[in-house]
């Protein structure tokens, strides 16, 4: 839907089963539908669509797409951005690291990222600017080389060329947001920024860089990092980076007591990776890999009564409406303090998407009755908080 100062907001369907165009579709037709009945039912709704290879590539042949546009024209629907991360299966199955394959070292990312593009600048209404995200380069513990990354650089600078020509040959305004996230390439504000001063240098005074290439700003994974919003955005911003896009989402806050690591066992699954950034009082920072092994580590500790409670920031995105409900905690403040920027300064972005995916293997007590329920006080919560800075 689109807010007051020309943004738009909208969900990630990233949350919904759907990997191939026809699965994908119904996805939009049962859940998408019922949501905008439920919130947006008298006005254009905007759609974050998520597609997976395999249905951006079903989605492009010609009668297939006239068929789509009808669909959102007749349901006074739109799609302004799109999710590019995941290039494979999302749901119902072992997911990890692999979400991050294949990652900008690969050709099949190019094609991948290009054909969303190519769709996206179909779909995407005249006067509104188009953004898709994507994974930061890669994942740390794929180790890349020296060889790997200039890959990743070049990877990604051949896609802007693309993004570059389909502008000027459609007359949209279409950027990509990497997105930076723990463990990965880039999962930091400094490290993003020294990559784009990399960029820069390989791409001297060429305005495409800074047109068609910037971050897409997930409050949960900042968040997690013990990132401040005031300070990661405005360093990003200062440094001519844009923000192509902000995910609004909520991460878990602990103190890893004995009874806050029993009850973390109920968000350890075998599907998503959990990454955890542990703080100590000192500011020391201690990163593990997923749930199981930060969990591993403090019963270790634990038991031999060797153990200095630090914070936890646990990637694990929560619904931005669940109360915090001790021993947990959340990180809605990062949130609240990106949208606090935003009132003040509401061209930093215009586009932003709710992006909760972890519908199916959250604990019971945080699902609401259905994934629809859960989506409408989603927007519920992110429209009142708008509403409150003057921004919808």
């Amino acid at each position: 839907m689109k807010l007051r100062h020309g943004q738009h907001l909208a969900y990630c369907t990233n949350i919904h089963r759907g990997e191939n165009w026809p699965e994908t579709f119904a996805s939009l037709q049962l859940h998408t539908l019922a949501v905008r009945d439920k919130i947006c039912p008298h006005a254009p709704f905007a759609i974050g669509l998520r597609l997976g290879e395999r249905a951006a590539v079903e989605l492009s042949e010609r009668d297939t797409l006239l068929e789509f546009h009808r669909w959102l024209e007749k349901n006074s629907c739109y799609v302004f951005t799109m999710n590019g991360f995941p290039y494979g299966q999302f749901h119902g199955t072992r997911v990890k690291e692999m979400v991050y394959r294949p990652d900008w070292t690969s050709p099949e990312r190019v094609a991948y990222t290009d054909l969303l593009f190519n769709l996206l600048a179909e779909l995407l209404p005249a006067g509104i600017e188009g953004s898709v995200s994507t994974l930061p380069g890669s994942f740390k513990e794929f180790h890349p080389s020296a060889d790997a990354l200039k890959a990743i650089r070049q990877n990604l600078w051949r896609t802007v060329e693309h993004i570059a020509r389909v502008s000027e040959k459609t007359g949209r305004t279409l950027h990509l947001g990497l997105e930076p996230e723990p463990l990965c390439l880039l999962e930091s504000s400094a490290e993003t920024i020294h990559f784009f001063e990399h960029l820069r240098a390989e791409h001297p005074n060429d305005p495409r860089l800074a047109e068609h290439l910037g971050v897409n700003y997930d409050t949960c994974h900042f968040a997690v990092e013990f990132e401040e919003p005031q300070n990661a955005l405005a360093c990003l911003v200062n440094n001519g980076i844009k923000i192509s896009k902000i995910h609004l989402s909520s991460a878990l806050k602990v103190s890893p007591t004995p009874e806050a690591c029993e009850a973390l066992k109920k968000f350890t699954d075998d599907i998503y990776l959990h990454q955890v950034v542990a703080r100590d009082e000192a500011g020391n920072r201690t990163i593990y890999r997923d749930l199981p092994d930060a969990l591993d580590f403090a019963n270790r500790q634990l038991a031999i009564g060797n153990w200095q409670l630090p914070e936890w920031r646990i990637h694990f995105h929560v619904p931005l409406h669940a109360p915090a409900a001790p021993p947990f905690e959340n990180t809605n403040d990062h949130l609240l303090g990106v949208l606090d920027l935003l009132a003040e300064y509401p061209e930093i972005c215009l586009h932003l998407e709710m992006e909760t995916y972890t519908w199916e293997v959250l604990p019971p007590e945080l699902k609401s009755q259905s994934v629809v329920e859960q989506l409408a006080q989603e927007y519920d919560w992110t429209l009142a908080r708008l509403k409150e800075r003057g921004l919808a």
